[in-house]
């Protein structure tokens, strides 16, 4: 089964809907649809072995994805925030290869043997308004869909491969067809080149809700878009949602955000504290925490609407701390916590994350990794409840071993977040001549917020072990984050040097 399978199903359907807006143009499934058959022919006479859009969020984004899956072509979205030479590192990669960019970037790859390019404006006309030939495009599921580099932080990116069948699984397990009504509207404000961005084009193309890109992300864009689009649906990651709180906070009159019905969220770590204000402002919105990864074709487990309400109004410490999780496992996935040496751990006890399922790929151009029984170590620490909760503790690789002892930062992070004068803060391994490792914090106080290292130090000492303690306390401006809200602890770590 081909993904191409998704915007046919959806075209013949309802052909003359809206399924896509882009800076205030609409375009029609049919219209998508035949546009990807253009492209998928084009993309088979230019004889290239990949399709790549190096851009924002446009309309060439779902016809050149469709069009590469009817064409039987990886389809490669790249950050094009990347600098010059890692850009030039990838594109390597994947030559020979059809590239479709914004023009600042096409002057850097037009004349370059391997690479067939075009702008992502003359793409769209040019399929949009030629007449569309019959495709048989080819149906063997284990095909590759989609090739998605990883950040690379601890080296050269991987190639993650996700063929049809994983893409299929997750979608088909997860979305009824056509069941969005005519007004529903989703609103994508994540980049092309995630697994969110593509896995939320491939579920509302399957259930029929319209798709508003919003290609620059900001606050007061997004509420605005929400307004003017009558947006039903929404997915952010947490620094977005923050943002959007705190926009909210700051301005005088109420936003006309009647329309919106839920609000899914991921990619990052969410606060309490965040998630409780979103809660308020928006009491009438359904949230949904979705987690995933690229390699699990997206999300893995959900934290429902429902599980929300059940964890603000409850007063056990056990199902408000719920709020906090990232839900339980999709019917069709599978999740285990490990310890080091690979043993199933029983509930509350903190490992590794392990997943299980068919749209699992774990599986890179590189290497598979997959263990003998199909299990993907995710690299996320975690724990589980005896209700079945997944808790996210922070990466495996972030753990700090003080003289032997394993601390979680997450652990730090959630006691400072609740200091009243603090709005972000991360705790880092720092290099200690005693115990090996011991612990730093970064901490951003709220504009008017006052504290110092001995009171934060306090602190932590009141509510955790002596262990926990920080040895070393640094106030900062901000902290930083990637573009889909993952906290950069290496960029962190430098601080401290």
């Amino acid at each position: 089964m081909n993904i191409a399978m998704l915007l046919q199903m959806a075209a013949e359907v309802g052909g003359h809907r809206h399924a896509l807006t882009c800076r205030h143009q609409h375009y029609s499934y049919k219209a998508l649809f035949d546009a990807a058959r253009v492209a998928a022919s084009e993309f088979s006479d230019s004889g290239c072995e990949y399709v790549c859009v190096l851009d924002t969020s446009n309309p060439a984004v779902p016809v050149a994805l469709m069009g590469a899956a009817m064409a039987g072509i990886p389809y490669v979205p790249i950050n094009y925030r990347l600098a010059s030479d890692r850009l030039d590192a990838l594109i390597n990669r994947i030559e020979p290869v059809y590239l479709i960019t914004s023009p600042e970037q096409l002057r850097k790859f037009e004349r370059r043997n391997g690479v067939t390019s075009t702008t992502s404006n003359d793409f769209v006309a040019a399929t949009l308004n030629a007449q569309a030939p019959d495709i048989a495009w080819p149906e063997d599921p284990s095909a590759i869909a989609v090739q998605l580099f990883t950040s690379g932080t601890t080296g050269t990116p991987k190639a993650a491969l996700l063929r049809h069948e994983h893409l299929m699984s997750y979608i088909l397990g997860s979305v009824e067809f056509a069941s969005a009504e005519e007004h529903e509207a989703t609103l994508v404000s994540v980049p092309p080149y995630h697994i969110a961005g593509i896995s939320a084009l491939l579920s509302s193309l399957y259930a029929g809700r319209r798709i508003v890109f919003l290609p620059d992300f900001g606050a007061a864009a997004w509420l605005e878009l929400v307004e003017l689009e009558k947006v039903t649906n929404a997915f952010v990651v947490p620094t977005m949602l923050s943002r959007v709180i705190d926009h909210l906070d700051t301005i005088e009159h109420e936003p006309q955000a009647d329309t919106l019905q839920a609000i899914a969220y991921g990619g990052g770590k969410m606060t309490t504290r965040v998630i409780s204000r979103a809660l308020e402002l928006f009491p009438n919105v359904n949230f949904t925490n979705a987690y995933g990864l690229t390699e699990t074709s997206s999300t893995i487990s959900l934290l429902t609407p429902d599980d929300h309400r059940d964890a603000l109004a409850s007063d056990h410490p056990d199902v408000c701390r719920r709020l906090g999780s990232v839900g339980k496992p999709l019917p069709s996935v599978e999740i285990e916590i490990r310890d080091e040496d690979g043993n199933v751990l029983g509930a509350n006890q903190a490992g590794e994350i392990y997943v299980r399922g068919p749209q699992v790929s774990g599986e890179y151009k590189e290497r598979n990794a997959l263990d003998a029984d199909g299990w993907f170590p995710t690299r996320d620490a975690g724990e589980m409840d005896d209700e079945g909760f997944v808790f996210l503790t922070g990466r495996a690789d972030d753990v700090i071993v003080r003289g032997g002892e394993n601390i979680s930062p997450s652990e730090i992070e959630d006691v400072l977040l609740e200091h009243e004068a603090i709005s972000d803060a991360a705790a880092v391994p720092v290099p200690s001549n005693e115990w090996g490792e011991t612990v730093g914090i970064a901490v951003v106080l709220k504009g008017s917020g006052e504290a110092d290292s001995h009171e934060l130090q306090h602190l932590i000492k009141s509510r955790l072990r002596s262990s926990r303690v920080p040895e070393q306390v640094l106030f900062v401006k901000e902290l930083p984050y990637n573009e889909m809200g993952k906290l950069l602890r290496r960029e962190i770590k430098l601080l401290f040097r």
